[in-house]
């Protein structure tokens, strides 16, 4: 019966998109200062996102007894009017990237009408929605760099992985060699996730012609690797970390520094990430100063705020932050935390900083409005590759 009704909801879909995209050839009125946002497929007309940041969701599925929105895990009742139609509007949203689905009859599906991202553990519908002020992730006229896509041979995984890789504007027209930037995703997510979702080219791009950024690469890897030995690259812990800190020091690395012009000194290597990936970057960028100068976590839960944290020892988790808190001070030319201020991992955080300040520990640390959310994470990245290489 499940089948069934996953197979009913991919044909609605379908329908669905025939639809929509010939309703594309009609004229229509829409709300005053409404838009449609640039994750829809080829700009169609909905999803739509209205003057104050509400969504409208319009749905054809003729055969569907129900229509929900999942939109960042809160469900709307979509109404059946006009004929075949299944209309709704959200509450306003904040500015940023948001992941939804279609429940059609019980079952998630992606919506035809949004590009998909991998998110949430699955391919995903999503909705842009832009933030004033924040020009640094649009696509602007300038020079840009690239972003491609390679792979390289696992000795851990035993098989051939992806990574995508940033090189900025004029990388094939010189012979320099750049510093590098290991960034690494969330939970739920893949190497994808910073180059598509987070926007790093145009991050990248903005702030290296503004002057406000060197020149850098940036090198995303899938994090989620599993030793053929047993033990898989996540988890809060630095037991749980072995299996990617051997994939990132002694795979991925090397692939870089043989294919790529990079600086090869500490110094010009940098580790950040979100969420899981601000977890690694904690462990394995402040557990190994001989190869990492610069370390930036972003919205880990590993300190709180999330279900099996609490009591996090700085000291047992990386020796020598505490009692030896001159010599880390030295080891590091920039360590910075970031989380939303709506996040609740937040006090946590906040926490955590207190504690390392009062102990002489030198961490730079921001707080963004927003939740555990690509727009906060975006700004992470931001205000991070700016401390960078300077």
């Amino acid at each position: 019966m499940k089948t069934n009704k996953m197979i009913l909801a991919v044909m609605l879909s379908a329908v669905s998109y025939i639809q929509v995209a010939a309703q594309g050839f009609r004229k229509e009125s829409f709300p005053e200062d409404s838009y449609s946002p640039v994750t829809n497929v080829n700009r169609g007309s909905y999803p739509r996102v209205l003057s104050d940041n509400s969504v409208m969701f319009r749905v054809n599925a003729p055969k569907a007894q129900s229509v929900q929105i999942d939109l960042c895990g809160t469900k709307y009742d979509m109404q059946k009017s006009d004929g075949d139609m299944w209309t709704v509007t959200t509450k306003p949203q904040v500015p940023g990237f948001h992941y939804y689905f279609l429940i059609v009859d019980g079952v998630s599906v992606s919506d035809p009408a949004s590009q998909t991202f991998y998110g949430c553990s699955r391919w995903s519908s999503a909705i842009e929605i832009p933030e004033a002020g924040m020009d640094d992730f649009e696509v602007q006229d300038l020079p840009h760099g690239e972003v491609r896509t390679v792979h390289y041979y696992s000795k851990v995984d035993e098989s051939w992985r992806p990574l995508m890789v940033y090189t900025p504007a004029g990388y094939n027209e010189n012979n320099q060699a750049y510093p590098v930037v290991y960034i690494q995703h969330g939970g739920g997510e893949d190497h994808r996730g910073w180059m598509e979702q987070g926007r790093t080219a145009q991050i990248m791009d903005n702030l290296i012609a503004a002057g406000k950024a060197v020149p850098m690469i940036i090198v995303s890897s899938n994090s989620n690797v599993r030793s053929r030995n047993g033990g898989f690259g996540g988890g809060y812990s630095w037991q749980g970390m072995q299996s990617f800190r051997s994939e990132l020091i002694d795979n991925v690395i090397p692939f870089v520094e043989k294919n790529y012009r990079v600086k090869k000194d500490r110094k010009y290597r940098a580790m950040c990430g979100l969420s899981m990936g601000g977890g690694q970057s904690f462990y394995i960028g402040l557990r190994d100063p001989e190869v990492f100068a610069n370390v930036g976590v972003f919205s880990t839960g590993m300190f709180g705020g999330i279900a099996g944290a609490s009591n996090f020892d700085l000291e047992t988790e990386v020796p020598g932050m505490m009692t030896d808190t001159k010599n880390f001070n030295q080891q590091f030319d920039v360590f910075f935390l970031s989380c939303g201020e709506q996040d609740p991992r937040i006090e946590y955080t906040r926490n955590i900083v207190k504690k390392m300040h009062d102990g002489g520990v030198e961490v730079l640390f921001n707080s963004y409005p927003g939740d555990h959310e690509w727009q906060v994470w975006r700004k992470s990245l931001h205000e991070f590759a700016q401390y960078l290489f300077k």
